[in-house]
């Protein structure tokens, strides 16, 4: 009776807890600018509070919560109105219970329906077991999101729901997700101008990923917090003043760099924390004194500080006149200030702000009443994406690595010959550029002309620059253009054009098989054809093809003698050579594929469970990935590869990211149990001012006194100032840690950290 008593007690308050947090919902909702629709809202809630009712989360908490929570995201940080409410409401019915798309649209009509039914494709994560179905859901999510920009905005809600609540999943899923989160979703929400999100989901993944790191740098925050708030206070009050002479209304905000972003900058410029000089940045936000003079007071504003501070000659950055892709406006400009530091300052106008902080596509076309804003730049993207999966990859890492690409890049402007504007990412080339205008120009591109001089197809512009293409009838798509384009429309057209020019190419090499079989009284089988795949060192069958009707390969004598041996030579060691670095696929990329590799077949190891490395298991059982040279103490995982041996890689290396992303249930939560008995080979570089007796004094603190075994050192002085590395075998991240702050106590040196060589 009593627990029957207590049971009913849990389920009332279970309830009382779910109607608090519908009610902060529809608070929320009420507080917007949106059309109060609070009848559809309450339906919908109750649809799904029924549906999912009994139904728990892995953490205990009511599965309804997670709806609730997701819609609160689309409500609060990204600012749609009732109809992604509704959906975002019910995203998860019609994949988890007995309720149909078509029971949906009975009820709610077909817009909803249409959401729910996009939500629903491509829900469970983006990536399988497989990369061929990780790969066509990730298309769904393009042509969804093609169709309904609301698909993917309440797909990032329900991701950023997730990773909030990532701690209840297991260490491998936490792993998988936080490196699909990275890889895909956080360069997705830039893409769309959902800075917040953006930067908690790149936050949030980090602190799964390397908790000690995470809280490292966040006690160092919280220990210079004081610090940054005098500097702040000090550098802004002369801006107050003279903005309130220019009768502006405005708020100053202080903004300090991510987490993330700190660690990120740590690695790539190899400096501590206490070298990260850009952690504050000066945000000024202000209502125009009408909106036709909002660009205007952006350079009034600018004018007006750059009166107080100095700004650095190259760094205003400009997005008031060229707003970014994403659909972001602000003027940047760094400023140096009276404790001679510099310090960035935005300006940027309320309206600004909020597409800033939401992203224009929140406000585009759905916007419950006026829906006039400038769409161009977001409809160029969604036309790119629908190229794309016009003509598809036929390599899924291929096709995900090419969508990174083209989230991840920041943007340069340049013009054409008759002073058009054209937007194209970082990095981009004049065949970027010639491909951006149109197909036929960039596949008949012979060179181009920048700023009036000629320049080859891989000449990477600058913002600025004035391009022409030059053209001939005669040209045609060349293999290497791969290596000078980096856009995914180039890259996408390239690759199609010469998939297509491969298989004419295959249809001939067939035939000229066929009669050099037929010639030479050799059984035409599949058992041949691999015997001069390998007998010519390529990959594959096609390869072949493509090769003997191109005429690269002229079937001869070799080719011949190869069917005459009755030793049965073995082929694997002549195809052990036959690999260079293109050799490799994505997902075998810095493995390093030892002849007598571990035979642990996938089924034998638990993905559930932390694998431990031993002394015993690392000699034995698994490979350390040339990729990135993990040592005891990394933050380290293991990746079960298609031969069933576990690799073990770094959780920041790059190969490892696109791993987690595509191949996210071969993933082992990993951790050391090693004990100072395996030595490991790392490279410490090192930065400082030349003087004699310098290396003497590096080797003996190295050999001396930390009796550390040196490889290879590699030293170079050139104007006063040396750099080099050193290579030397450690039993683990301590043992690093030691050198480089021992090393660091030199005089001279200036820098001192550990690098991948």
């Amino acid at each position: 009776m009593d627990d029957n008593l207590s049971l009913k007690e849990k389920e009332r308050a279970e309830e009382a807890m779910i109607q608090k947090a519908f009610q902060e919902l529809l608070e929320d909702y009420l507080a917007t600018r949106h059309r109060k629709r609070v009848g559809i809202i309450t339906k919908a809630f109750n649809f799904a509070n029924q549906a999912h009712k009994g139904i728990k989360r892995r953490s205990g908490e009511p599965y309804i919560m997670h709806p609730i929570a997701v819609a609160k995201i689309v409500c609060n940080e990204i600012g749609l109105g009732s109809t992604s409410i509704c959906s975002a409401l019910l995203h998860d019915v019609v994949e988890d219970t007995d309720y149909t798309v078509e029971d949906i649209e009975n009820i709610f009509g077909p817009k909803i329906a249409q959401i729910v039914d996009g939500l629903t494709k491509i829900s469970g994560g983006i990536f399988g077991d497989k990369a061929s179905a990780q790969a066509e859901n990730f298309k769904k999510l393009l042509l969804t999101m093609s169709d309904d920009i609301r698909v993917i905005l309440i797909k990032i809600a329900d991701r950023l729901h997730n990773m909030r609540t990532l701690g209840s999943m297991l260490p491998n899923k936490q792993f998988k997700i936080a490196g699909e989160t990275l890889y895909i979703y956080a360069p997705l929400a830039n893409r769309l101008g959902l800075y917040k999100i953006k930067t908690e989901l790149e936050n949030l993944s980090f602190k799964y990923e390397h908790p000690e790191e995470y809280h490292e740098i966040e006690e160092k925050l919280a220990a210079t917090e004081a610090e940054r708030g005098q500097v702040f206070k000090d550098f802004t009050a002369p801006i107050r003043a003279q903005l309130d002479k220019m009768g502006l209304k405005y708020r100053i905000l202080a903004r300090v760099k991510s987490i993330y972003s700190i660690w990120n900058k740590m690695q790539t410029k190899h400096v501590p924390f206490e070298e990260v000089y850009d952690l504050l940045a000066v945000r000024i936000i202000f209502t125009p004194h009408n909106m036709e003079e909002e660009l205007n007071d952006c350079f009034d504003i600018y004018v007006a500080i750059s009166k107080i501070y100095k700004p650095h000659p190259d760094r205003l950055r400009d997005w008031v006149s060229h707003p970014k892709a994403n659909g972001y406006q602000a003027l940047h400009v760094t400023l140096m200030s009276d404790k001679g530091q510099w310090i960035e300052v935005q300006i940027r106008s309320e309206r600004m702000n909020d597409v800033a902080e939401q992203g224009f596509a929140a406000h585009w076309k759905y916007k419950e009443g006026d829906a006039s804003e400038d769409d161009g730049e977001l409809e160029k993207w969604l036309k790119t994406i629908k190229e794309i999966l016009d003509d598809p990859q036929p390599d899924a890492i291929d096709f995900l690595s090419y969508i990174h690409m083209g989230l991840l890049a920041s943007e340069i402007f340049v013009f054409t010959p008759k002073g058009d504007l054209k937007t194209l990412p970082q990095n981009a080339t004049a065949l970027d550029f010639a491909f951006s205008l149109h197909t036929d120009l960039g596949s008949h591109c012979i060179g181009a002309k920048v700023n009036h001089k000629l320049v080859p197809l891989s000449y990477k512009l600058q913002s600025g620059d004035q391009v022409e293409i030059l053209t001939s009838k005669s040209q045609r798509v060349q293999p290497e253009w791969m290596g000078y384009a980096t856009t995914v429309r180039a890259r996408t057209k390239i690759a199609a054009m010469l998939r297509r020019e491969a298989k004419a190419y295959q249809k001939e090499g067939e035939d000229l098989l066929s009669d050099f079989f037929r010639r030479e009284g050799i059984n035409e089988n599949s058992e041949s054809i691999d015997k001069l795949v390998r007998c010519h060192n390529l990959r594959n069958t096609e390869e072949l093809l493509a090769a003997v009707g191109s005429g690269k390969i002229v079937l001869g004598e070799m080719d011949k003698n190869a069917f005459r041996e009755k030793t049965g030579k073995s082929w694997k060691k002549l195809l052990s050579f036959s690999f260079g670095k293109e050799g490799k696929s994505e997902k075998d990329a810095g493995d390093a594929r030892p002849e007598n590799g571990p035979t642990i077949s996938p089924e034998k190891i638990n993905t559930k469970q932390i694998l431990k490395l031993t002394e015993e298991t690392i000699s034995k059982n698994y490979i350390m990935a040339e990729c990135c040279h993990p040592i005891p103490g990394d933050d380290v995982l293991g990746y079960i590869d298609d031969e069933g041996r576990v690799i073990i890689h770094k959780r920041q290396c790059p190969v490892a990211l696109r791993l987690k992303s595509s191949y996210g249930n071969r993933i082992i939560a990993t951790e050391w149990d090693t004990h100072k008995q395996l030595s490991f080979l790392v490279t410490i570089y090192l930065k400082g001012i030349d003087s004699v007796g310098l290396l003497n004094e590096v080797t003996r603190i190295i050999s001396g006194q930390l009796n550390v075994n040196i490889r290879k050192l590699d030293i170079d002085a050139t104007d006063g100032i040396f750099e080099g590395k050193i290579q030397l075998y450690v039993h683990d991240v301590d043992d690093v840690h030691t050198i480089c702050n021992k090393l660091k106590l030199i005089q001279n040196i200036k820098q001192v950290t550990r690098v991948e060589d």
